[in-house]
């Protein structure tokens, strides 16, 4: 596979990062989602089985040369294992605050949603694997923080979500390959509460 190659600009990625970030971003050839019926099991309580997917492809757009007749260029992979590459996966920017837990894991709190008289800050640990092959973002943990009710939903339901990151070149033409799988398991009376929240 043909990786995608880049133009170095000062910070040393131009504004490539805008592909991750950017509400207004096209995807080539659409996305597909699936959601798989609800499936509940009989145990100390009954769950619920939720599980969605999403592939989607983008095209990266030329931002022109960097004025250096090419000398400095970069692949995907080396931005994407770059600082400024991980914050851009992350979207810090629409963040509450992050903060760096190991070497490639990250606690990401969103900003806080007002549900009925609760406020809730959902809290992600993500792990970002970048390599030369593709960059992988895995949800370690999901919690919420606020209210002791809020909180004690945590103990009943547990999600994770894995998304793969690959890149290919047709012909001229550089893409981004993101396919994304969230599941989700949730205690009946935890899914009608949300249910009633959203």
């Amino acid at each position: 596979m043909a990786a995608a190659k880049y133009h170095s600009a000062t910070p040393p990625f131009p504004r490539y990062k805008e592909i991750f970030t950017s509400t207004t971003r096209r995807s080539i050839g659409g996305y597909r989602v699936n959601v798989c019926k609800a499936k509940l099991s009989e145990s100390n309580a009954k769950k619920a089985n939720l599980s969605a997917r999403k592939k989607e492809r983008i095209r990266v757009p030329n931002y022109g040369d960097d004025g250096t007749g090419g000398k400095n260029i970069h692949h995907i992979s080396e931005f994407l294992g770059h600082p400024c590459g991980i914050e851009s996966i992350l979207n810090t920017r629409a963040l509450q605050s992050y903060q760096s837990l190991d070497s490639n894991v990250y606690r990401c709190t969103l900003p806080q949603l007002q549900l009925l008289s609760f406020e809730v800050a959902p809290v992600l640990d993500l792990r970002v694997t970048p390599s030369t092959e593709d960059c992988v973002v895995e949800m370690l943990s999901c919690k919420f923080e606020g209210s002791e009710v809020v909180e004690r939903q945590n103990e009943r339901f547990s999600a994770s979500m894995r998304n793969c990151i690959t890149w290919e070149t047709i012909g001229t033409e550089p893409f981004l390959k993101v396919d994304v799988k969230l599941d989700l398991v949730l205690e009946v009376a935890t899914l009608l509460l949300l249910s009633i929240f959203w």
